[in-house]
């Protein structure tokens, strides 16, 4: 079955611009059901790589076509614990994800797929043959604050990514006393814009309006959080 691919615009933007069209956005937009009294969620992934930092280095070098896998969970709560695997496709973008429970998660933070080759999942089938033959395994863990508008004409999801921070090369991900650093500087975050197929028009005259200066870039929150290892 082909994977449902959208459009995904990335820029990094100051915290003056962030005001300005977060105001603006709360006047037209509805807020994710899943932000909390400050309008806003804790997001922690931990990110997997090859032995050969496949992922790493096919986004240094501007691979068009990759995969990144990744566990997820949300304010630090081992309450839904995903599994996903983000592709991209020239230009677009798609994410498969599955739930899994917290034994399976802490099995494969120890790089373990055993039983996943047995599953109904075909994504977890994958994640047991990438841990078997590339020796695909956790290498950085991502943290940042969320806050996200929808609107369902094209399923725009419009979202402000703050206070980005590294676990450098910790694996503990449900600890929620894990020590990080800061990744970008002066306050600065990033802005993703995501929708199916066309940017409603006026969504697109809102964002020009209130950031005429924000330039789209090519942003990995992953790679960010490797700067660190001197890898690139």
């Amino acid at each position: 079955m082909a994977l449902p691919l959208r459009h995904e615009l990335k820029y990094f933007i100051s915290r003056s611009q962030y005001e300005v069209l977060s105001r603006t956005l709360s006047a037209v937009l509805k807020r994710d059901s899943h932000a909390g009294n400050k309008g806003e969620y804790f997001i922690r992934s931990l990110y997997f790589d090859t032995v050969f930092d496949n992922a790493l280095f096919d986004k240094i070098n501007g691979v068009k076509d990759r995969d990144k896998y990744r566990m997820r969970i949300y304010n630090c709560s081992d309450r839904e614990i995903f599994m996903e695997c983000k592709t991209k496709v020239g230009s677009l973008i798609s994410k498969r994800s599955v739930q899994i429970s917290r034994d399976l998660a802490d099995q494969l933070i120890t790089g373990d797929p055993t039983g996943l080759e047995f599953t109904a999942s075909g994504l977890l089938r994958e994640i047991f043959r990438e841990m078997k033959l590339n020796l695909l395994h956790p290498v950085v863990i991502v943290d940042y604050d969320r806050e996200a508008f929808l609107h369902p004409a094209e399923e725009v999801r419009i979202t402000f990514d703050k206070n980005l921070r590294s676990g450098l090369r910790s694996t503990d991900i449900f600890n929620p006393h894990l020590a990080t650093v800061p990744v970008l500087e002066h306050e600065e975050m990033i802005l993703e814009v995501k929708y199916n197929r066309i940017l409603p028009p006026y969504i697109a005259e809102v964002l020009s309006f209130a950031c005429p200066e924000a330039v789209q870039t090519a942003i990995s929150k992953y790679t960010l959080c490797r700067k660190y290892e001197g890898k690139e």
